[in-house]
């Protein structure tokens, strides 16, 4: 898939992110415990290039509703403590949209958003969803945010069977900054595994909160029902890190209230 262009990812792109989940060439784990496993590569300290592969084995989740709990926006809302905000702009195709997502960073950080173009393809009972980042005019970079460059996000969920599923995590992204090593490290050892147990609790109380809200509305398993305004292709453009601004964060000093966060949850296993 060419960089230059936006473009809609091909069979080749999908194939390319699943090898890329799927291979542990070069990869260096950082947490493995409980079934949950996190890799760093190439983390260059010069750009803050930021590259983090997780995988988790979800007992008593299918991979329908793994699929169905890191598309449903709504639920999002209620389970992802570190969103700030989040939207669905347009949709580019049945099986591709652009959206805007902001996050909470470790204090005393700047929070970051991103604009991506996300696509998704179901591959009988696996299933892959994945963006990178996209410029649209109505949606410039805030002077409230850091905004942040997915070179390549999404994640690779394989079923295991009725009841079980895998899901690895891959994340290529530039968080336009210089970041203090001490961010790199709780991202690797503690932000991320903690992310990938919220998930897997989001899924385990999902078929309850969605039979009370809304049930049957799944646009991402029946596309006559997304009500989303078309957005033609020519009115995004690559998000190119180098025409962003560069924030100087690597001499912050991790607070105490973020020190002691998630110890507790992290030794209930």
């Amino acid at each position: 898939m060419s960089r230059d262009s936006v473009q809609i990812p091909d069979d080749l792109a999908f194939s390319s992110f699943k090898n890329e989940c799927n291979s542990d060439e070069g990869w260096n784990v950082t947490y493995s415990k409980s079934g949950t496993t996190v890799w760093i590569q190439g983390v260059d300290e010069e750009q803050s290039l930021h590259k983090i592969k997780c995988r988790m084995v979800s007992k008593d989740v299918s991979s329908d509703t793994m699929y169905d709990v890191l598309h449903d926006i709504e639920y999002r809302k209620k389970w992802d403590s570190n969103v700030i905000e989040t939207f669905d702009i347009g949709k580019l195709t049945v099986n591709a949209d652009v959206g805007y997502y902001s996050w909470k960073c470790p204090k005393p950080l700047k929070n970051r958003d991103v604009l991506t173009l996300r696509s998704w393809l179901p591959m009988g009972d696996d299933y892959i969803i994945m963006n990178y980042s996209v410029k649209h005019t109505k949606y410039p970079p805030k002077k409230t945010m850091v905004r942040a460059v997915s070179i390549q996000t999404g994640y690779f969920i394989q079923s295991n069977g009725p009841k079980s599923c895998t899901l690895t995590y891959l994340a290529h992204v530039d968080p336009k900054g210089s970041l203090p090593k001490w961010v790199v490290n709780k991202s690797s050892q503690l932000l991320a595994p903690k992310a990938m147990k919220k998930i897997y609790k989001a899924c385990l109380k999902y078929p309850e909160w969605k039979q009370k809200h809304n049930p049957g509305f799944k646009p991402w398993l029946y596309p006559e029902q997304n009500r989303l305004q078309s957005i033609p292709l020519s009115e995004l453009s690559i998000q190119h890190a180098d025409s962003l601004e560069n924030i100087d964060e690597s001499s912050l000093s991790e607070t105490k209230e973020e020190q002691g966060e998630g110890s507790d949850e992290e030794s209930t296993n």
